[in-house]
């Protein structure tokens, strides 16, 4: 394999992995007002600001109030990461992951199409359907598709099996504002399943990775 050449630097840039990491992270406390937020969620909101690449999102986090205790339970005793997205099943960092979990993604699955074509809805809300019995005390992260997100709470209240916890970060202009406001105030028999959002129409896989990246592990800033 041919060594490229080292271009000619005409920019003054900061090129230095660690000391990037290092200014980005203290700008973002510098900048940040975290202070409406629970101490528990400051290093999710913390990921959630670089990820988005702005301070201003702490202003649209909510969450349940159980979701970090949750979330961190569940992985810890093993649960697997289901996923809209293969974008955002490759964003999840496995060191951070505390017992080898699984991250499942089933986009890709060949009866996806055919499901999605005679229920008359997306790929992504036909691959939910797909989580079956692992969908029972699993996390559950969804970035991309607000139609992902609205057919896993009809599934839920038609009684499927629930998960642990659920990130609701889908993007758009259609229907991810009103997803994350049906999973924010869904009710089922015994309450709600513990959930986590980013109100408005950011989110995607970038960002619900950032947020299952700092629940799995609270050690790490990022």
């Amino acid at each position: 394999m041919t060594v490229p050449s080292q271009p000619t630097r005409r920019y003054d840039y900061v090129t230095d992995g660690q000391e990037i990491y290092r200014r980005s992270f203290g700008m973002i406390r510098q900048e940040s007002d975290l202070s409406r937020l629970p101490e528990a969620l400051h290093g999710v909101a913390t990921r959630l600001i670089h990820a988005a690449g702005d301070t201003d999102v702490t202003e649209h986090i909510a969450a349940h109030e159980d979701v970090v205790r949750a979330t961190r339970e569940a992985l810890a005793a093993g649960a697997p990461i289901l996923t809209d997205s293969n974008m955002l099943a490759q964003g999840v960092t496995r060191r951070r992951l505390p017992a080898d979990n699984e991250v499942i993604c089933t986009l890709r699955d060949e009866r996806v199409p055919q499901l999605a074509a005679a229920w008359g809805t997306t790929r992504a809300a036909a691959a939910v359907s797909l989580w079956g019995d692992r969908l029972q005390g699993s996390v559950v992260a969804i970035g991309n598709a607000p139609t992902a997100l609205f057919h896993l709470l009809e599934m839920l209240h038609d009684g499927a099996p629930r998960p642990a916890a659920v990130v609701g970060m889908p993007v758009g202009f259609v229907g991810s504002a009103e997803s994350k406001v049906a999973l924010a105030e869904h009710d089922l028999p015994g309450g709600a399943t513990p959930w986590l959002v980013v109100h408005g129409r950011r989110g995607g896989s970038a960002m619900a990775a950032a947020a299952l990246n700092a629940l799995a592990n609270p050690d790490e800033l990022a």
